[in-house]
Order: C-alpha cells, then structure tokens, then sequence
C-alpha cells in the first residue's frame, strides 16, 4: 500500500538520501539543515554536520533558526572560530559536501541570494551569500535543494552570488584548487543534474506522480530531460516517521512549549 507524503516531505527524504554515511557536510540553513539531519537521523549515523557558526559535528535535537542558534553549539562536539572554520576546514579540503539552498537557480545552476531585479534598483533585496559563495568553490561537490517554480528556476538569475556553471556553463574550467560544484538539484518535483559536456541541468528523474509537463511549466527554461529518465523511489515509513518527530519537535521548541 503506497504511503500518504507530500511533495515537500518528498523533496527532503530524496535530499537526505543524498547524503552518504561518513561524509562531512557544510549544511544551510533551512531545507538543507533538514534534509542533513534527517540524513543523520536514518541511514547516515556518522554523517558529520557543520555550520558556518563554526559547530563541528554537531547534532541538533531540533532544527535550527539560524547558524547562531544555540542548539547547534550545545550539541556540537566542539565549536571553532569562524576564521578556523573557513580557513582550515572549508578551504583546506575536508569539506566532502556543501548543501545549499537558494532563491534562484538558473539553468548553470548558478545561484542568487542577493537581489531580484536591477542590481541598482532591485525590486526585492535578499540576505545575501552569507557562506555559500565559499562552499560552493571549496567543498568538493555541492547539493541543492529548493521548490519548484518558475520565480525560483530561472533561465539566468538577476545576480549570480554563488557560482554553478557561470552564465556559460565553463565558469569552473580550468580553475586551480576549486571543487566539482553542484552535483545534484532536489526539488518537490524532481532530481536534476548538470549534463557532462555543457553543465546545463538536466532532469534525471521524475517524483512518483508528476509528469514532464509539471516540470516543464515550473521551469523558466526549455528544461532537458534524460533519455533515461528514473523515477525517484518513495519515502518509506520510517523515514516519514523520523522527519515528522523532527519537525513536531522543532516547531514545539520554537513556539516556546
């Protein structure tokens, strides 16, 4: 009997497969964060979660507002200054994995967090790249994760504050000392990943119940599909049950219960 989920417990359960047990991540805040822990909660015990904050190996028990928020400090196996964290750690290579999300993504998988708009009159100013212009050239790969829609995929974004691809798709040729990018884009929808030869993102697989044409009308582009397109499998109970408790938990810590 297939389970009942929605798209958004979809699109985290497929992100935190992603993970792999053992690996260490540099985690985003917000569906990043959840899809990390979800990870460490499940099949990936020993994934090794760190923030910005400078948390290592931290272990949250809800998830987090923000870097700063205590929780990711208390549970941490220690706490390292921000310089360290990026020095050392991130630019030293002993970051497997930067997992990211955004408010627009093109089809180079470059990303916006900066402004929507004229850069000198944008219509919507957002925080910023905080971290992320960093992990994504220093970690060795990079996940994203994001919902689907055309305001959030767009054919190229009004300000690139993280790179992908480059407005070209050959942003990382040739470049010394910088890491794969972005190996796989998880949304409600589906799972992307750039093509080999011209790093334009290309759907390899489809969620249970949604179609190419659900796809094709939440992109801003002429999105491509693989010629061997898989479906994604669907979330078992255990790990519906696990994010679930999780999300209960946050949001009774959060309301002040």
């Amino acid at each position: 009997m297939s389970l009942e989920y929605t798209s958004s417990e979809m699109m985290s359960v497929t992100a935190a497969r992603a993970l792999e047990n053992g690996m260490t991540c540099f985690v985003g805040i917000g569906l990043p964060s959840e899809a990390a822990n979800l990870a460490r909660l499940t099949h990936a015990p020993d994934v090794v979660l760190i923030y910005e904050s400078g948390t290592l190996q931290t272990k949250p028990d809800i998830l987090p507002l923000s870097i700063g928020d205590g929780e990711l400090c208390e549970s941490a196996l220690t706490t390292v200054a921000v310089p360290e964290m990026f020095r050392y750690w991130l630019q030293g290579g002993k970051i497997d994995v930067g997992f990211l999300g955004t408010a627009q993504i093109d089809r180079f998988a470059n990303l916006n967090t900066t402004l929507i708009g004229d850069y000198k009159a944008p219509k919507v100013r957002l925080p910023g790249g905080g971290g992320a212009p960093e992990i994504a050239t220093n970690a060795g790969e990079v996940f994203i994760t994001l919902k689907h829609s055309k305001r959030a995929f767009v054919k190229d974004v009004d300000f690139v504050t993280t790179l992908g691809f480059g407005r070209d798709g050959k942003g990382r040729d040739n470049v010394p000392n910088i890491g794969k990018g972005p190996t796989r884009v998880i949304t409600d929808l589906c799972v992307m990943k750039p093509d080999p030869d011209t790093k334009e993102l290309v759907v390899v697989s489809l969620h249970p119940g949604v179609s190419r044409e659900d796809v094709i009308d939440a992109t801003g582009w002429d999105i491509r599909f693989a010629e061997q397109l898989e479906s994604t499998p669907e979330p078992s109970a255990h790990e519906l049950t696990i994010l679930r408790e999780l999300k209960a938990r946050t949001e009774q810590a959060h309301a002040g219960a």
